[in-house]
């Protein structure tokens, strides 16, 4: 009797409710955790192994241990591969999976044999992980250093670690060159080209213009002429000083210092010098650029993209989803019109991403882009400048399909508030807009951040349609820079969503890049945290402001 009791007092529902809402947060967590784990841990100096072939004594092996296996021995019966009695008995055989490196030399990065076949692991010293600026990683053992007046030295850590320094400087004397230099002049011989074929199509190009043009071109060109030549001399000096580098193979391999990023020995740090190159991986991976079809290098621009989207989407979706919500709640009458245009709106939430994609293409990029051109871009055409997919309108796509979400959660906002406010404030003597400006907008403030907080959540994953409208796999340049107009909304950008698609699912080296998904998956969850913590650390002070709401 007690037990039906508890029944029907509702007990067993709360508890099996709050049983639901622990399991799902355990979930999400293990989930980050485990991704985050994944991930991080790819950047640790992970130690460099030794195997000897037992078939071949003299053959030895050296990689970094990917992961191993028990694989069942009638698999490997089926495969022709002499296994070991103790295997046979146990019915199954451990198969090591070696990360190798060294791609220049050897068909791919990773190998995998059976544990049976080789002796037990042993840590080489002196053996160093170097990483390129191609190839990939390159694991060896250092042997010697020549200059670059081709003598050779055995002092090899005090000479490279010069090298290294004069090759970083070198590299920043390059990219000055190039930005101050080199796309200065490109710039200027650019705006010159088109001001002389807007002169053109207007018909104003005068014998006069055409004189001072082709001055003005053979001064640019002299200068580029200039800066060019100041690029390949320190080109030149890049590859004067060259690493020699043994392999596991005995090899003797030259590896110019211009091509080595950084170099470190795993198997001779303590536990603060691998936290150090830890750190430091982390931090280029954060701050560079990609490499190597972004199976290598940094994610920089991806996150800088990711950001700059989602403000802009903000910007965007923020004020059409408060008018509208307004107009709709305090404006409209309640008619099957707008009833129609609220189960529209409602409707519209649930559309499939992709056809926002596909609508942002057609309308944003082909109508609204392509007339922008042919009005105040006609002098670039048939080049397209806004005509073509960019930051603009895949900001604009997602604010078209986060908009619905704004709309519903501020109108929910707007009915939470008593009539009585208004009532009052237009019994003072305040107009409907002022009434709505000064008294209903700030207290349904909190709900508007929360539409924010939704759409903002909604939008920062989102790929399907960014891959239509504006995302690539490398940009050459970021949306912003010192360049006017220093915003430059029609470029195209990288995303980390669609980073980790490419490298995913892309990439011909599947092994070495799925650590980067595991990474770039782990930031990407970051960002959108970092986003809706910032969201929702305005809407708790407004709540604080206006008191009146409650909780919304």
């Amino acid at each position: 009797m007690s037990l039906l009791k508890w029944f029907k007092s509702g007990s067993p529902w709360i508890w099996l409710t709050g049983g639901a809402v622990s399991l799902s947060l355990i979930s999400v967590l293990g989930l980050l955790l485990l991704i985050g784990w994944k991930g991080l841990t790819y950047f640790w100096p992970a130690p460099l192994y030794q195997w000897h072939n037992l078939a071949e004594p003299n053959k030895v092996i050296v990689g970094q241990l990917y992961a191993s296996e028990s694989v069942p021995v009638s698999h490997l019966k089926e495969m022709n591969i002499t296994l070991s009695a103790e295997a046979l008995e146990e019915g199954t055989a451990e198969r090591l999976s070696i990360k190798v490196a060294n791609r220049d030399l050897y068909q791919a990065d990773f190998i995998s044999l059976l544990a049976d076949n080789v002796s037990a692991p042993e840590k080489p010293t002196g053996w160093a992980v170097i990483e390129r600026t191609r190839d990939g990683q390159f694991f060896g053992k250092p042997v010697g250093f020549e200059k670059a007046d081709g003598e050779s030295s055995a002092y090899i850590s005090t000479l490279l670690e010069r090298g290294l320094q004069e090759v970083t400087t070198l590299r920043e004397q390059i990219d000055t060159v190039i930005e101050q230099e080199i796309r200065v002049v490109s710039s200027a011989s650019e705006k010159l080209r088109l001001e002389r074929r807007r002169l053109e199509l207007n018909g104003k190009l005068t014998d006069e213009y055409q004189v001072a043009y082709q001055q003005q071109k053979q001064v640019l060109d002299e200068k580029r002429k200039q800066a060019e030549e100041h690029l390949d001399l320190l080109r030149t000096q890049l590859g004067q000083q060259t690493l020699i580098v043994e392999d596991m193979a005995g090899t003797r391999v030259r590896i110019p210092v211009s091509h080595i990023l950084d170099i470190w020995y795993p198997n001779d740090m303590n536990a603060l010098e691998k936290l150090t190159q830890w750190s430091k991986q982390v931090w280029a991976f954060l701050s560079e650029n990609p490499r190597e079809s972004n199976s290598e290098g940094g994610v920089f621009p991806a996150i800088f993209g990711t950001v700059f989207l989602v403000l802009l989407m903000s910007v965007i979706v923020m004020p059409l989803g408060v008018v509208a919500a307004v107009y709709l709640h305090e404006y409209a009458k309640d008619n099957t019109f707008t009833r129609i245009i609220r189960v529209a709106v409602i409707n519209l939430a649930g559309v499939p991403s992709i056809v926002y994609g596909v609508f942002g293409l057609g309308f944003f990029v082909y109508t609204i882009g392509s007339s922008i051109d042919s009005v105040f871009y006609a002098e670039r055409l048939p080049a397209p400048t806004f005509g073509t997919p960019g930051l603009l309108w895949s900001a604009l796509t997602l604010a078209v399909l986060t908009l619905p979400v704004v709309i519903v959660t501020t109108e929910e906002g707007l009915t939470r508030i008593p009539n009585s406010v208004r009532h009052g404030s237009l019994a003072l003597g305040a107009t409907q807009f002022e009434t709505i400006w000064r008294i209903v907008l700030p207290m349904a403030s909190p709900a508007m951040i929360t539409g924010l907080i939704l759409a903002i959540a909604r939008a920062a994953g989102e790929v399907a349609p960014l891959m239509l409208v504006g995302v690539v796999k490398i940009a050459s340049s970021l949306p912003v820079d010192a360049e006017f107009p220093y915003v430059h909304l029609e470029r195209k950008f990288m995303h980390l969503g669609f980073h980790i698609y490419d490298v995913g699912f892309q990439t011909t080296n599947i092994e070495t890049a799925r650590p980067l998904v595991y990474a770039t998956s782990f930031l990407l969850v970051t960002v959108i945290v970092a986003l809706n913590l910032t969201a929702i650390s305005i809407r708790n002070n407004l709540r604080e402001k206006y008191r009146t709401l409650g909780q919304d």
